[in-house]
């Protein structure tokens, strides 16, 4: 008699779980504890089961599907990340699936289940960072992936030297004659995915100790959620005064500070941001420029090019950054 292909009941069987926990596992796999979720996953890859084969690949049947991981998909430079994105999968009438991600459970969740439920062409992963376990799956499903903000050596990935658009700030300040040059970070520390402000972080203290400088603790916020606050802490060891901070946002929100405080930009104080960001060019906001539609539009391109051709050779590249000189500094 010919082996039957493992079935959903097999798989609970297997687990120790209900038919019903396997299918929240595949369909809505955040909602399940770890444990769980980790028990039926092993079920179905020791038993090689494949989650309704048949009937996934005629409803697909004609269909293309891009998954795109993202976190944090509204503040603006995941915006235009995605905009790239979309503007080459569009041209190339792929549907866009985005899979929102608000915590490192929910990502691990996602990248777990996502390769086995065999629903999507392809993927991209976007500022997350995962274990050697998931890179395995990823490729044992055979789910092409590029990736956005993270090197994994098997796969295409985009980055950008964080550590260099650091140095890069810091010296257009030195060169433009400021002596007092503070750094402000991130408004809260990110509990999971990538996080490039230490990085920027380095570069500006790399530059300040080349330069032989020397300022007061207060200058260094690697965290800052009141701009007021850190504000009133530097502004005592005088001005004029510079700011590099390492997001454009946070820059924003540091020149409303200011000007609520009837301080001058640039004359009191200089503030130069890291992203450019639509909004930036609006306000006047020197800032250090990457490639944000670029990296999407790129990655969704390298993705395609992939599934055309798979045996082609992975790429790694680093997009390159640039300062926009307007008006703040």
């Amino acid at each position: 008699m010919a082996n039957l292909s493992p079935t959903i009941y097999d798989v609970a069987k297997e687990a120790g779980v209900s038919i019903a926990t396997v299918s929240r596992v595949l369909n809505f796999p955040h909602r399940v504890n770890p444990t769980t979720r980790t028990a039926v996953i092993n079920a179905i890859e020791n038993l090689g089961y494949e989650p309704k084969a048949e009937s996934r690949a005629r409803a697909l049947m004609g269909t293309r599907r891009i998954g795109i991981l993202i976190p944090f998909f509204t503040e603006p430079s995941f915006v235009q990340r995605l905009r790239g994105i979309a503007s080459v999968l569009n041209k190339k009438d792929y549907e866009m699936v985005i899979y929102p991600v608000d915590s490192k459970a929910r990502s691990l969740s996602y990248l777990e289940t996502l390769p086995m439920r065999r629903m999507l062409d392809g993927l991209i992963i976007v500022s997350q960072v995962y274990e050697p376990a998931i890179s395995k799956r990823l490729l044992d499903y055979k789910l092409e992936t590029v990736l956005i903000e993270f090197y994994d050596p098997n796969f295409t990935s985009l980055v950008i030297n964080d550590e260099w658009g650091g140095e890069l700030a810091t010296k257009y300040l030195l060169e433009k004659g400021y002596q007092r040059i503070a750094f402000v970070g991130g408004q809260k520390q990110p509990e999971f995915g990538v996080d490039p402000i230490s990085k920027r972080l380095a570069g500006y203290l790399k530059v300040i100790h080349q330069a032989g400088l020397s300022f007061p603790d207060e200058y260094i916020n690697e965290y800052a959620f009141s701009p007021e606050q850190v504000l009133k802490k530097i502004i005592p060891f005088g001005l004029p005064l510079s700011i590099f901070a390492a997001t454009d946002l946070q820059a924003i929100a540091f020149m409303k500070e200011a000007r609520i405080m009837g301080l001058r930009i640039p004359q009191d104080i200089a503030i130069i941001g890291f992203d450019n960001i639509d909004m930036a060019e609006y306000f006047g906001l020197t800032t250090v420029h990457q490639p944000l539609d670029e990296s999407g539009r790129i990655a969704a391109s390298l993705l395609i090019s992939r599934l055309t051709n798979p045996k082609q050779s992975n790429q790694h590249i680093e997009l390159p950054l640039k300062i926009i000189q307007r008006e703040t500094a």
